[in-house]
């Protein structure tokens, strides 16, 4: 039997079909000295939690620590699908400045009824001088700048994504 073709409208709900794999949340591992979990729930714009959605996250290069790249590059890429409750877990380190912004990731979401991937940033409270001084977070409105903070959790941070109605979480044009 041969199946009918994907719809080309958007880009789930069919992201578990080769895009995840079993090293995908895992940037660096566990055992990685300084390793922390980004985490969080991904929300639609009626509050309810997205399960099958698929979560990157990109981070700038970091001097102290590569992750078995040919060549000693860099490879601070992570990829997690939610799960049924739309939790998604990522295990980094902290990002480091990168040309005069603050430490940050920068993270795409894929999810049903998304036409394209959405981008976004993390950025962490605990680089309050660093965030001040940060071009692309000084370009967000002070009321909807703290869509793109992390919250500090016992294991790392936590980090909702929200695709829209109140509290959206701020999304760049790329």
């Amino acid at each position: 039997m041969r199946l009918g073709e994907t719809p080309s409208q958007t880009v789930g709900p069919y992201l578990t079909i080769g895009l995840a794999w079993d090293e995908g949340a895992y940037v660096v591992p566990e055992d990685t000295a300084g390793a922390v979990w980004i985490s969080g729930t991904v929300y639609d714009g009626a509050g309810d939690t997205v399960s099958d959605a698929l979560i990157e996250t990109w981070q700038g290069p970091d001097v102290h620590w590569t992750r078995g790249v040919p060549g000693g590059g860099f490879a601070g890429f992570g990829r997690c699908p939610t799960d049924g409750g739309g939790r998604y877990r990522i295990l980094t380190r902290l990002p480091e400045p990168v040309d005069g912004q603050a430490p940050h990731l920068d993270v795409s979401v894929f999810a049903r009824g998304l036409l394209d991937r959405v981008v976004t940033r993390v950025y962490f409270p605990d680089h309050e001088l660093a965030n001040g001084g940060d071009p692309v977070l000084a370009s967000v409105s002070d009321e909807r700048r703290r869509t793109l903070l992390a919250r500090q959790t016992p294991d790392g941070y936590a980090f909702d994504i929200r695709l829209q109605g109140a509290d959206e979480t701020v999304f760049f044009d790329v």
